[in-house]
């Protein structure tokens, strides 16, 4: 089915929908949450019936975002007739199976290149920096007018995926839908401080428990942190507050992969991977059963924190010294 086609047959699914049920990923992001809460509230405005879930709570730093205090953690009940999935690589981070889709019709729309096209309608599009741009993009083709609260969610999953507009995924597509976001009057001053300059002291003592594992391979190149159950009880910060932390090892001088390894359960680790310039961690990922960008990815070990620190550098390092030769 041509992009064109598709995108046709998306807008007819929500012009009809008279409840849509939204869904975003568990560890919640700025995009996910912000791509989410702007197409709910676009489809409210059409006078649908809406409602959002999300597995997990809403991260302090994103509670100002419009719309978020609606988030519910329990399954919609009744099932509406339209599903909709943001920035959800596959079920699993949703903590759903196809069973829960039962007659409902199931749009996908997502950016990350290792999506499993898992809906009836999968507009998928890795070239975007955020779920968020191809949400803005869907809302316009729905006609609808772009208010404050709506362009403050979409802003806030551009910026946060964009690495405010750093990263490589940052397109000059990119920067003319955030100059339309901005055009409808954003307190942007506002946003960034939420988003950036209010972290708790919890947060900052996280950072020092992960920066004091750190620990260098591969000639410099690969950089890895880790964070024990231990870590978070004594910072007294939450999972969540781990978010980002990685990036403080991506940005030392001569690293090209940066790893994050953390403690979430008996025999349970999260890692998150990023790449400076040419290293693709998605691929990394996918050996392990995650996945994500180039850029960016992650995955979930089912074994001990030192099995998957193994584990993982083994696998980076084979990959950068392959690329070295290359």
């Amino acid at each position: 089915m041509s992009e064109r086609l598709l995108t046709e047959e998306i807008l007819e699914v929500l012009r009809k929908a008279p409840s849509v049920a939204l869904f975003s990923h568990v560890s919640p992001d700025g995009d996910c949450l912000g791509s989410m809460l702007a197409l709910g509230l676009a489809l409210e405005i059409m006078g649908k019936k809406v409602t959002f879930f999300n597995p997990d709570r809403v991260p302090m730093a994103l509670a100002f975002l419009p719309g978020s205090d609606r988030i519910q953690q329990t399954l919609p009940d009744p099932r509406p007739q339209v599903l909709v999935f943001v920035d959800c690589t596959d079920l699993r981070r949703v903590s759903l199976t196809p069973d829960y889709f039962g007659d409902s019709i199931v749009i996908n729309i997502d950016h990350h290149i290792s999506n499993q096209k898992f809906g009836h309608y999968n507009w998928i599009n890795d070239q975007a920096s955020a779920c968020a741009e191809i949400c803005l993009t869907l809302l316009k083709q729905l006609g609808i007018a772009i208010n404050r609260e709506i362009a403050t969610n979409l802003y806030t999953g551009i910026v946060t995926d964009s690495g405010c507009f750093q990263y490589s995924n940052t397109t000059a597509h990119t920067h003319r839908l955030t100059a339309e976001l901005i055009e409808t009057g954003l307190d942007l001053a506002s946003i960034h401080y939420q988003l950036f300059d209010q972290k708790p002291l919890a947060q900052v003592k996280l950072l020092q428990a992960a920066l004091n594992s750190l620990e260098l391979y591969a000639d410099g190149q690969l950089a890895v942190m880790t964070l024990t159950l231990e870590n978070f009880r004594q910072s007294g910060a939450d999972q969540e507050l781990s978010e980002g932390l990685v990036n403080h090892a991506r940005s030392i001088k001569g690293v090209e992969v940066a790893v994050l390894l953390k403690e979430v359960g008996a025999q349970e680790i999260k890692s998150g991977f990023r790449s400076n310039l040419w290293f693709d961690v998605n691929k990394a990922a996918s050996q392990f059963g995650g996945g994500g960008h180039k850029r960016a990815a992650g995955c979930t070990f089912k074994v001990s924190l030192i099995e998957a620190k193994q584990q993982v550098i083994s696998v980076i390092e084979e990959g950068l010294i392959l690329g070295r030769h290359r």
